[in-house]
């Protein structure tokens, strides 16, 4: 799996491939819907398969002071794109010029003369280009004079409503975990590197890993059942807490998974935390005490939710 530059030539290995095009933010199921048509196009045809998306996403472009939204990072987009069979990944910078292009140039420059496609993907709400103008059509229509052809994958339904990425960041801020699980077809993941704390936890026997959330989505404040993938690839159990720790002064925002049966030293190191379920919103308590009580409780829950049985 390759990450390649939009804004520069393909490596000719890679010319003529089939490129989903879009955003992918998640990799829903509706994401996923559009990438297994460009793969399975691919590999009919005996092309590369490509996903192409866009960094930073367009919003952030536009409206810089948006709250955060992310759902993945592109390591993780990469990871995923990757399993799911794609040869590489193309990211377009985002920035005023790309803004600044019109449909059809970007056609001819990013599509045809930089990536040299033989054949486009895309949702059917896709738009591009200054302003939006350019739509699924425009790609149907101007695609044969530059050299590839077009098709678009309808939106996928479940539950009775289209999957989206809004309605998962719906879910996640209402602490919906199970209906963010169902659209992007596994837990929602938080990646970031273990940083020094004040430590806090230690004195009431709860250590945590300390990871900031950056440009993600903030989900519900409060406490979760988790999994941690390190980066040796072992699989921990947790519960977490995430938001703004009520009960210590200053608040600072972290999302601090403390993990059942480990007492390795994570600092420094690359961890991947999907929330499982939502247990409580965060609390403040007015003793240490009642705090440790609290999260003894948190525990022996989330034990039971993950299927760890205590030592």
């Amino acid at each position: 799996m390759q990450r390649l530059d939009g804004g520069a030539s393909i490596p000719s290995h890679l010319a003529n491939g089939i490129v989903a095009l879009g955003n992918f933010d998640g990799f829903h199921l509706g994401h996923q819907a559009v990438v297994a048509r460009a793969i399975a196009w691919a590999k009919a045809e005996g092309r590369p398969a490509l996903v192409a998306t866009f960094d930073p996403h367009p919003v952030r472009h536009f409206r810089p002071a948006t709250a955060p939204f992310r759902l993945t990072t592109l390591d993780q987009r990469e990871r995923l794109l990757a399993d799911a069979g794609a040869d590489a990944m193309v990211v377009f910078h985002f920035d005023g010029d790309l803004a600044a292009l019109t449909a059809e140039q970007f056609i001819a420059d990013r599509l045809e003369r930089n990536l040299r496609v033989g054949g486009v993907v895309t949702g059917e709400d896709f738009t591009f280009g200054h302003a939006k103008s350019g739509t699924v059509h425009t790609l149907a229509a101007r695609g044969a004079a530059h050299g590839f052809r077009a098709e678009t994958v309808s939106a996928v339904a479940l539950d009775g409503e289209t999957v989206s990425s809004t309605r998962i960041r719906d879910a996640l801020r209402t602490g919906d975990m199970a209906t963010a699980t169902r659209l992007l077809t596994r837990p929602f993941a938080i990646e970031g590197d273990v940083q020094h704390g004040d430590k806090l936890g230690r004195t009431i026997g709860y250590p945590t890993a300390n990871i900031d959330m950056g440009n993600y989505l903030r989900p519900a404040y409060g406490i979760y059942a988790v999994t941690g993938r390190l980066d040796d690839g072992r699989v921990l159990k947790g519960a977490a807490n995430l938001g703004i720790r009520p009960s210590f002064d200053p608040p600072k925002e972290l999302l601090e998974p403390y993990f059942f049966d480990f007492s390795e030293d994570l600092y420094g190191r690359r961890v991947e935390v999907s929330l499982i379920e939502y247990l409580r919103p965060e609390a403040k308590f007015d003793s240490l005490e009642a705090l440790t009580t609290q999260m003894d409780a948190d525990c022996a829950r989330a034990r039971h939710i993950l299927g760890s049985s205590p030592p």
